[in-house]
């Protein structure tokens, strides 16, 4: 097949979407494919290319990639955190992949078979349904997360009501606004979902979220987990006895909103008035950060907030560490999720600290590999935390969670998966 990915995120960046793909794009070239991906200059995680990034890609470049796919460098917008920087920059590099793709296919003879969307930046799949009908072939729409619904679950209101709209009281334009966003909101969760009906198949990382869209009427929705390479990811070792004297507990990912971390932190400040000995870090980036870092500074909580780190130094973090932690907020849409990192959690076979609910909450029984406590409970893991301390047997390292890897998980059944949808659609709707 010639395979056309179009992708915000991918290599030499570092991240879950970019190990994701950097793993299925290398086993879909040795199994014979033609892979092109259409993937803006690198800026991620500031919003900036680094100067070594800089110098080695430009926009409209052509790039022979590491595993042998060819890259076509598209424009990016230089954003901040915020959310309105970061969908203006989604907004410039789609536009840019629009316009480029169709000049790089212009020949029929040329255009490739299946062209594969990955979001969640979503003006992504929208360029990826455009290409799909302009050249008749089939849109692959994978969502990588539970996307709209992780921005929009708030959903819309049906009207503003009339009392409200004539009011004088001085918090109605606060009101207003609310009810606009909300608004905007609904319309972006149905057009997402009318886009996503309109697929060929829907890929999505979890089963929960792809039976909540068969509901929502995604007619084809196919489960392609985020995974691991389970050579590359060592088997950690159990600490010799005294050791250390202090629990240690470790988080390494992202520092969003999303991951509601302000509960480590309550946490460790009750265990510390306690008099438990316990040291939290916290590695990675994210808007977060600042406000975790200030936050642990103001309370005296046992809690180092650190930067991330280049992923062959992330053993030496694991080796570290009693326990790692997995956290999202309490939010619906988070049932329907699992974080990417657990996978590499598992692999490791270090005792988890699992703050979340549904799937995700599931893999972490299934696999035997911690405890899991309702997201955002401080109560709950300051009494695992006191156990944790109190009896170290119970942090021995186990291969369960490595092996529930490597039958559910690991990067080359994945790739063979992918595969297997792509030659039923492509056979399914032909060129």
């Amino acid at each position: 097949m010639r395979i056309l990915l179009l992708s915000h995120y991918y290599g030499p960046e570092f991240g879950a979407p970019q190990r994701r793909w950097g793993a299925l794009v290398e086993r879909f070239l040795s199994a014979g494919h033609e892979v092109t991906v259409m993937a803006p200059v690198p800026h991620y995680p500031d919003g900036r290319p680094t100067p070594e990034q800089r110098r080695a890609h430009r926009v409209g470049a052509v790039e022979h990639g590491v595993h042998g796919e060819t890259v076509v460098r598209t424009a990016y917008l230089l954003h901040g955190p915020d959310i309105a920087s970061r969908t203006a920059d989604h907004l410039v590099t789609a536009g840019d992949t629009l316009r480029r793709s169709l000049d790089r296919f212009r020949r029929p003879g040329d255009r490739p078979d299946v062209v594969i969307a990955t979001a969640p930046a979503i003006p992504t799949l929208m360029v990826g349904r455009m290409l799909a009908a302009r050249w008749k072939v089939p849109l692959v729409a994978e969502m990588r997360d539970a996307w709209p619904d992780l921005v929009t679950h708030v959903g819309p209101k049906a009207a503003l009501p009339a009392d409200v709209a004539h009011s004088p009281d001085p918090g109605t334009a606060r009101e207003v606004i609310g009810w606009g966003i909300a608004r905007a909101k609904g319309r972006v969760h149905r057009g997402v979902t009318l886009w996503q009906r309109q697929a060929a198949v829907v890929v999505t990382t979890t089963a929960r979220f792809a039976d909540v869209l068969r509901e929502r009427g995604v007619g084809d929705s196919e489960v392609v987990r985020n995974g691991t390479d389970l050579a590359r990811v060592p088997r950690m070792a159990d600490h010799p006895e005294g050791d250390h004297p202090e629990l240690r507990v470790l988080y390494l990912g992202n520092m969003g909103r999303s991951q509601g971390l302000e509960t480590l932190v309550r946490a460790a400040l009750v265990l510390r008035e306690e008099g438990v000995p316990l040291r939290v870090r916290m590695i990675g980036h994210g808007v977060e950060a600042r406000r975790l870092t200030l936050l642990a500074a103001e309370l005296g909580a046992p809690v180092e907030v650190l930067p991330r780190i280049e992923h062959h130094e992330v053993g030496e973090q694991y080796r570290w560490a009693d326990t790692v932690v997995v956290s999202l907020r309490d939010w619906e849409p988070f049932a329907w999720t699992i974080p990417s990192k657990l996978y590499e959690l598992l692999a490791t076979g270090r005792h988890i600290t699992a703050l979340v609910a549904g799937e995700a909450a599931d893999v972490v029984r299934a696999a035997d590999a911690g405890d899991v406590l309702a997201p955002e409970d401080t109560a709950a893991l300051v009494t695992l935390w006191r156990r944790l301390a109190a009896d170290r047997s119970l942090l021995a390292v186990r291969d369960s969670g490595r092996a529930w890897v490597a039958s559910n998980a690991d990067d080359d059944l994945l790739a063979e998966r992918y595969l297997q949808i792509l030659d039923r659609v492509t056979a399914r709707h032909p060129a």
